[in-house]
């Protein structure tokens, strides 16, 4: 493994990094707001972009950040017919940003544990620190931008975070912050009130099935255990990924939409549960290195269960996938039985958290996840 996919907590698999891809799709309007505070001559020194996973806004922080550092001011975007925050893809600026070699942009993400050999699960303060220093420095031209992204602002523990609202308090000229969040809710309320909030959309589905297409997945030549025609894979897989494209992307490598099939046709019989194909599931996801795996099983399952608490509130679960489980979700979610599975939902997401903070048996995590879902399904049929 190469040094920058070992640093590299910010990019998915081998697909490109948010800072080589040119083009953005589904995000407009915001894209829009950022051109327009631009061209208006009265840029905001920081931005929080929000919304969910995968949607693109760490694309859109490095189209920002390409867009500033390549004109440096309205009056020059303007002169060369700019209309929105793309920049020639021949530049040197369009090269630099792409490398990682900028000297005017920094990017902060959650370093390296060179002693532990894997990423450190937090942002932590002397990866903020940094921003100090950065500034500090004299840019290469005066008058030249000087960017920071931060990716994601919900990885800062405790003093990485007051280290940056100390840094957003006392903002240089002409410095730039784009802060990402996937949940700014959680973030310090100081933070979000000393940055202008752009909201980001989830894409719609036919927009990740394009995304899809284009980067030639699901692959034709993997074996699938139920191997269809591409283009039904490609709308099944945007259905799972709820408008991220960068869970589809992962969802459609990884051989994710077997993987659902597999654990809805379990869940679908409810309250029984085939013991032995669960503790086939939880050994292939939970064994050691397996960590994208592990990762798309919990997120499979809560989406499963989210599908079916929607059922259970009369909302639209969406097109079955597995045959029969919309059918199933209605029998388990029926009336009085709404309250328990959002609990259901809560107790394994709160379990899985804490699995992974005390660094326990992931096959262990796995199997109670299933145990708690196949109780709550004998108390609905005894109820």
């Amino acid at each position: 493994m190469s040094e920058s996919e070992i640093l590299e907590s910010d990019r998915l698999g081998h697909f490109p990094h948010p800072r080589q891809v040119a083009r953005l799709s589904g995000q407009g309007e915001a894209e829009k707001a950022l051109f327009d505070a631009f061209m208006s001559g009265r840029m905001q020194h920081a931005w929080l972009l929000t919304g969910p996973k995968g949607i693109g806004k760490a694309t859109l922080a490095y189209r920002m950040a390409r867009f500033a550092l390549h004109y440096g001011t309205a009056d020059a975007a303007r002169a060369a017919g700019a209309h929105d925050l793309s920049v020639p893809e021949g530049s040197p600026v369009f090269h630099q940003v792409a490398a990682g070699s900028h000297p005017n942009l920094l990017t902060v993400r959650r370093p390296w544990d060179d002693k532990a050999k894997k990423l450190k699960t937090v942002i932590t303060v002397d990866e903020v620190r940094r921003i100090g220093h950065f500034f500090g420095l004299t840019a290469t031209e005066r008058g030249a931008w000087r960017v920071v992204i931060i990716d994601s602002a919900d990885e800062m523990n405790v003093s990485a975070a007051n280290a940056l609202l100390k840094a957003l308090e006392e903002p240089p000229a002409n410095g730039l912050f784009l802060v990402l969040s996937h949940q700014p809710g959680r973030l310090l309320p100081t933070i979000r009130s000393r940055c202008r909030t752009l909201r980001m959309k989830p894409l719609e589905e036919q927009e990740i099935e394009d995304l899809m297409a284009a980067a030639g997945l699901p692959q034709a030549d993997r074996k699938r255990k139920a191997a269809g025609p591409a283009g039904e894979e490609r709308r099944q897989i945007a259905q799972l990924a709820e408008g991220s494209a960068g869970r589809a992307l992962s969802l459609a490598e990884s051989g994710g939409l077997d993987l659902y099939k597999d654990v809805a046709a379990l869940l679908a019989a409810l309250p029984r549960l085939d013991v032995t194909a669960v503790h086939a599931l939880a050994d292939k996801a939970g064994r050691k290195g397996a960590d994208s795996d592990y990762e798309v099983m919990i997120e499979l399952i809560t989406f499963w269960l989210q599908r079916l608490i929607r059922a259970g509130a009369g909302l639209d679960a969406g097109q079955d996938i597995v045959p029969g489980e919309g059918a199933a979700m209605a029998r388990l979610a029926g009336p009085g039985s709404l309250d328990r599975w959002v609990e259901v939902w809560e107790k394994i997401v709160q379990s899985t958290a804490r699995g992974e903070a005390l660094n326990t048996d992931r096959k262990l995590v796995i199997l109670n996840a299933f145990a708690t879902l196949e109780a709550a399904a004998s108390e609905r049929a005894g109820a």
